[in-house]
């Protein structure tokens, strides 16, 4: 009886050495660069990076944030650091959206919004938040239009309020000719005024 013969191991070719090689360089990168990051923020006295994101609490508000993590709003969304960004994040809401808005949405998503929603309407995912009591609803409505965020942070309607190169640059080589001319800078405008003309604010 013959045993059966193994073949012997392969070396590696030339270009899977190059593109391991590659791979272990950038891995080995991204440790140091990881390792760096957190020594430098672990020895620094403010934080690295600023919360522009503020609430401001009421009493509805609280129970209205007590009420959005029971009713796993939370599994879909994100609000004061709270959550998942599987759906849009809700930090800052309450600075492109006021109260009736939100409440609006909560009780009727898509004839709100204007389209149909991903999963917020009847027998989606989260239809079931128009079945909630209607304090509730409110509740949580007053919670999200109290989550702030302040003038050119990422979650705000507004752009940084001076001047930003970078944001000129952009606009410049990116925004269609129309926009330049249907839309005015609104850190030109004056205080209170948004620098749009008969357009809808955009969804957030």
């Amino acid at each position: 009886m013959t045993l059966p013969t193994t073949k012997p191991k392969q070396s590696l070719k030339p270009g899977e050495r190059v593109l391991f090689g590659v791979f272990g360089a950038f891995l080995v990168l991204a440790v140091i660069g990881y390792i760096v990051l957190e020594t430098v923020r672990s020895h620094m006295k403010e934080p690295m990076f600023t919360s522009r994101n503020s609430f401001d609490a009421t009493v509805e508000g609280l129970r209205g944030s007590k009420l959005f993590r029971e009713a796993n709003c939370t599994a879909c969304h994100r609000a004061m650091r709270n959550g998942t960004n599987n759906g849009i994040v809700l930090d800052g809401i309450g600075s492109r959206r006021n109260l009736e808005w939100i409440e609006n949405f909560l009780r009727r998503p898509e004839l709100t919004y204007g389209t149909p929603t991903m999963d917020h309407a009847p027998g989606k995912e989260a239809g079931y938040t128009i079945t909630l009591p209607s304090a509730d609803i409110h509740d949580i409505a007053v919670f999200l239009s109290e989550l702030k965020a302040e003038q050119g942070s990422s979650m705000a309607r507004e752009p940084p309020p001076e001047s930003s190169g970078f944001i000129d640059s952009m606009v410049k080589l990116w925004a269609p000719q129309g926009w330049k001319d249907k839309y005015q800078d609104i850190r030109t405008k004056p205080p209170g005024q948004d620098g749009r003309t008969t357009e809808k604010a955009p969804p957030p």
